[in-house]
This record gives structure tokens, C-alpha cells and sequence, in this order.
């Protein structure tokens, strides 16, 4: 069985849908490591209310060590929002998926996420928006698309509200996206992901 890390800064909504499949049994991994970046991250007592070890790291080397010191097969990103480096992605090439908040590639790289992206959108004028699951690369939000869901936006004028109508996209293909992972599901051939 996969042994499964979350990294999360902040609230850990992401986090909270994946352990709520889990709990229902639709995800077949070992949540094995919560990790946050930040003391105050409200995800850690989540992950402690479902008894998931936690632990606060900052530093990338410690955090890489921490991983293979705990036997981490995969590792998800949930809202966490330090870039990892390349020593990091190296070790656990296409072992590592994020969820953005647009459809990649509009609303993405440095400094795109949380509000700034639903901030941009509305600039925009866009008229539909949604999530993206992916693999991470070196590039910032620039790694193989796994899965993308589209929600219409036309009806909204409000950066907050477009947060909220995606995070709900974002709370349904996260933990399906988890689950076909497990299950070996996830194919990439030629740069391409398929889902099999």
C-alpha cells in the first residue's frame, strides 16, 4: 500500500476532502505524513483530528530528508504554497501532484494562487473557470495535466464567491484524482497523462 504525504500552508480544505474519501474508503493508500510549511496552518489539526502524524518544516533538505525517512511513495500539494526545489522533484519524479485553482495554462506559474488567481480571472472577464490536478515539474504549475474540471463564473462578480464555487470542483477531482493514483491508474506516455 502507497504511504501517502500532504503538504498544505494553510486552512486544508484540499486536505480535508482527501481525508474524508479516505475515511470512506474510496482511496486505498496509508495517509502516512501531513506536512506544513506554517506553525499556524489550520490543516495540521485536521490532519490530528484523523490521527495523521503532522509535522512543521520549512527547510526543503529537511523536508526531503523527512520524506525518505518516513517511506513516502506520494505526495500531494493542497494549497501548499512554497516552491518545491529541484532536489525534491528529482526524487520523486511524477510522485508528486498539485491542485491549482484555474484551467492550466491560463491563471498560472509565480505568484498565481489562492485569491490572485480568482482576482485575475475576474480581470479577465473570463466566463469559465475550474481546477486542475497535475504533476509537478521544475516549471511552476507547468508539469503534465492529470485532470481538469470546468465551472462557469458568468453569474459572478466577486473574487471570494469564484474562490468558492471552484474550491468545490477542487474538493471532488482531488480525491478521485488520489484514488486512480493509487489504484495505478495514472499512465504518462510521450509527456501525456492518460487515465486508465
Amino acid at each position: 500500500m502507497l504511504r501517502l504525504a500532504v503538504l498544505i500552508s494553510g486552512g486544508g480544505t484540499d486536505l480535508q476532502s482527501i481525508i474524508d474519501a479516505h475515511q470512506r474508503n474510496e482511496i486505498d493508500c496509508e495517509m502516512a505524513l501531513v506536512v506544513s510549511n506554517r506553525e499556524s496552518a489550520y490543516g495540521l489539526e485536521r490532519a490530528k483530528k484523523a490521527g495523521i502524524p503532522t509535522a512543521v518544516i520549512k527547510d526543503q533538505k529537511e523536508l526531503l530528508e523527512k520524506l525518505q525517512e518516513e517511506q513516502i511513495d506520494f505526495i500531494v500539494l493542497a494549497g501548499y504554497l512554497a516552491i518545491l526545489g529541484k532536489e525534491l522533484i528529482q526524487a520523486y519524479p511524477n510522485k508528486i501532484i498539485n491542485i491549482h485553482p484555474s484551467l492550466i495554462p491560463s491563471f498560472c506559474g509565480p505568484g498565481m494562487y489562492g485569491l490572485h488567481v480568482h482576482e485575475a480571472a475576474l480581470k479577465k472577464g473570463v466566463k469559465v473557470s475550474g481546477a486542475t490536478v497535475h504533476f509537478v515539474s521544475e516549471e511552476v504549475d507547468g508539469g503534465p495535466i492529470i485532470y481538469q474540471e470546468a465551472v462557469s463564473i458568468a453569474d459572478l462578480d466577486d473574487a471570494g464567491a469564484i474562490q468558492q464555487r471552484v474550491l468545490e470542483v477542487e474538493h471532488r477531482i482531488l480525491p478521485m484524482v488520489v484514488s486512480y493514483y493509487c489504484q495505478g491508474k495514472i499512465k504518462i506516455e510521450k509527456g501525456r497523462v492518460r487515465i486508465i
